[in-house]
């Protein structure tokens, strides 16, 4: 019997000789039919509100191409925002770029655990089983989140083709800048569009707290809304990220567990800050 935990991840199996787990927390605009699409129309379901459109077919192309296992949630934001921490008030949307989510109107306490036990926790609990299985095989692994961003934002356009999302662990993240940005014609941003400084989000939860090196990819949803995009990005990253880690010091840094702490932890008096991260 499918447990309860397998309606609402999709797992992707890759290959031991892998490194990375590849994390995709937007993949679907998927409503149960329970909560009647959350009173939303169609099209307000394939805004960028309720997914993170084209990082689920970008995922799963890159997985293929790497042969790296990935994890990849089965619905909306919109019910449930796995990338933030359980207590985070954005957790579960009221109101979200103008529109407004008659669903989450009236969402209480019981409600609230309700959408935990359902539709975020199982996510997790996928993440925490992967990496328990790669440590105890002693392979550290690398974690690699997809998203996706709107090509404009209250009215600016962005002109980042892709952005690499990091918080204090610059073991992945620096090195994948550095080879992005060395592809002909792109333009891309160092915590932009976004931060990667979200206390109890996806990486900050199973990548800064243990010890992981890690990096968000985000690509501009324009590049990715079509199968030839999604293909190509694919592509592009696979061959990114083979020749980051193909660099023997780069390969070295992420192979092990290494703590760097977070910009979003609560500063202790009279503390001098590391220059590097503690390794166990």
């Amino acid at each position: 019997m499918a447990s309860q935990d397998d309606d609402s991840v999709e797992r992707i199996p890759g290959e031991a000789s892998s490194r990375m787990i590849l994390l995709c927390d937007h993949a679907s605009n998927a409503i149960p039919a329970g909560y009647h699409d959350l009173g939303l129309s169609g099209a307000q379901r394939e805004r960028h509100i309720a997914y993170d459109i084209g990082a689920a077919a970008l995922t799963r192309a890159l997985a293929a191409t790497l042969h790296a296992t990935a994890i990849l949630t089965r619905y909306s934001r919109l019910l449930i925002d796995p990338n933030r921490g359980e207590h985070d008030p954005t957790l579960i949307m009221r109101l979200s770029d103008g529109a407004i989510i008659p669903g989450n109107q009236s969402v209480d306490a019981q409600e609230r655990e309700t959408r935990l036990a359902r539709f975020y926790r199982p996510y997790h609990r996928a993440i925490e089983r992967e990496i328990e299985a790669r440590l105890a095989a002693g392979a550290p692994p690398v974690l690699v989140s997809l998203h996706s961003f709107t090509p404009e934002w209250r009215g600016r356009s962005r002109p980042w083709h892709a952005g690499i999302l990091w918080d204090k662990d610059p073991r992945l993240a620096l090195p994948l800048i550095e080879a992005l940005s060395a592809e002909p014609g792109l333009c891309v941003g160092d915590n932009e569009p976004y931060s990667g400084r979200l206390k109890g989000d996806t990486l900050h939860r199973h990548g800064t707290r243990r010890g992981l090196a890690h990096a968000i990819i985000e690509v501009r949803q324009d590049l990715i809304s079509g199968s030839q995009g999604q293909q190509d990005w694919a592509a592009r990253l696979a061959g990114v990220l083979h020749r980051v880690l193909g660099q023997p010091h780069v390969l070295q840094a992420v192979s092990c567990v290494q703590y760097f702490g977070s910009w979003t932890d609560r500063p202790i008096l009279g503390a001098s800050e590391p220059d590097q991260g503690s390794q166990t």
